[in-house]
């Protein structure tokens, strides 16, 4: 008999599938730039949907395809040398962070992520007072090195590492269209990096530094592929927003829904029982 898909379940539930919508628009919308943490908030939410393991290998091919479209629209509107300081540290990071993956089951894996949520919106509030030095920070490959690893790390465990580049590319005062551009450039190459490593697995291909079982696979794929017209929807929409509106009150409230999406994923409470559901 075959086993039911884990994933099945997730998907036919209509609160799920809402927070998974949500999810995929919010890929879009913060790969235009507009929103500040918003991509933050993807990988609580399609936590809270499908489960830690499910939710970082559903969300790779959907950030791939925000990052093209991305690329696109900022194309040639980067700093490009960033690539050459960070990207050796990046690889050795996801080799490390796969490793870590399969040595966390569901509980811990939340704990995780939700920390790393509630450390974003703590580093949002407090970048102004760290970064109030005068002068442009010179990015070079000796700190290049260990920001590209800490990027790796939280970016294969999380998709978690806009903190960690925020904080290498803050200090170079780039105005904003080149400081999403750069971004948009580096993020595409550590997720394409990622994406071996989340197609194969030990349970795939015998060898120790994979993780133990492929986050990507035709359960996923599914998953990815029904949400994926959703990406280049939420990427008009940013460009929109961005163009139109002022981000100030919008980000704030991403920043409080990101804050409850981290507390809530770390102290696991019992949403339903407190309104008597079943």
């Amino acid at each position: 008999m075959t086993k039911a898909s884990p994933y099945t379940g997730a998907v036919l539930e209509p609160e799920r599938i809402v927070i998974a919508i949500i999810a995929a628009l919010f890929i879009g919308v913060s790969k235009a730039g507009f929103g500040g943490g918003l991509g933050m908030l993807t990988t609580p939410l399609c936590v809270l949907a499908f489960g830690p393991h499910q939710a970082i290998g559903i969300l790779l091919p959907l950030l791939c395809v925000g990052d093209a479209f991305s690329m696109v629209h900022y194309w040639g509107k980067w700093r490009k040398e960033n690539l050459r300081f960070l990207l050796p540290g990046v690889v050795i990071g996801v080799l490390i962070g796969v490793q870590l993956i399969g040595r966390f089951d569901k509980r811990q894996l939340n704990l995780a992520i939700g920390l790393l949520a509630v450390l974003f919106v703590l580093f949002q509030l407090l970048k102004q007072v760290i970064f109030r030095a005068e002068g442009e920070f010179q990015p070079n490959f000796k700190l290049g090195t260990g920001f590209g690893i800490g990027t790796g790390i939280t970016s294969t465990f999380a998709h978690g590492a806009g903190p960690v580049v925020s904080m290498f590319l803050i200090p170079q005062n780039l105005p904003k269209t080149l400081f999403v551009g750069t971004n948009v450039l580096i993020f595409t190459w550590v997720n394409w990096i990622k994406m071996p490593f989340f197609c194969l697995g030990q349970d795939v291909v015998s060898l120790p530094w994979l993780p133990k079982v492929s986050l990507i696979n035709w359960e996923t794929l599914k998953i990815s592929a029904l949400l994926t017209p959703l990406v280049p929807l939420g990427v008009w929409i940013g460009v929109v927003l961005n163009r139109r509106f002022s981000e100030k009150w919008f980000t704030r409230a991403i920043y409080t829904f990101l804050l409850l999406a981290g507390i809530q994923l770390i102290f696991n409470f019992d949403i339903a029982g407190w309104f008597g559901a079943s």
